[in-house]
């Protein structure tokens, strides 16, 4: 598994809206500016975004963005299985029920199934919120 820019960028988003989480929405270009991302990059993965009902869009005059839910909601697992689709560590774990010819006698799936259900399970104990303000036991890294 390697996580894309594109997950990366999301995550970034989703951690500068809840930093700046108010009733009122935040413009694409505040958010381009702040994140050095392009406009144009942003807004395909802002689409994503806000076609799922994490974010809520407004156009026109003070429109822009803002979160759906509290950043508590929403989990750094939620958000990059939306921009990265699986975040299996190998492509027989990417569909349920395994599908793999060879999955009754691969002697190394177990391993895989059970890297897939760690990852999985620290990716969706970890929140936005946990970012963007901190919690003990994760670590502020840049991404």
């Amino acid at each position: 598994m390697k996580i894309s820019t594109r997950g990366r960028y999301a995550l970034r988003i989703m951690i500068d809206l809840a930093e700046h989480n108010t009733d009122e929405y935040i413009k694409l270009i505040d958010l381009a500016n702040r994140q050095e991302i392009s406009e144009k990059y942003l807004e395909s993965i802002i689409s994503v975004l806000s076609k799922n009902g994490i974010l809520i869009a407004l156009r026109g005059k003070g429109g822009g963005y803002k979160l759906a839910k509290s950043p508590r909601m929403y989990t750094v697992g939620s958000i990059l299985k939306l921009t990265e689709g699986s975040l299996a560590p190998i492509a027989c774990l990417e569909n349920k029920p395994n599908t793999c010819p060879r999955a009754a006698e691969c002697k190394t799936l177990p391993m895989w199934e059970k890297l897939d259900k760690l990852i999985d399970d620290y990716l969706e104990s970890v929140t936005i919120a946990d970012l963007a303000y901190g919690k003990s036991g994760v670590d502020n890294y840049i991404i």
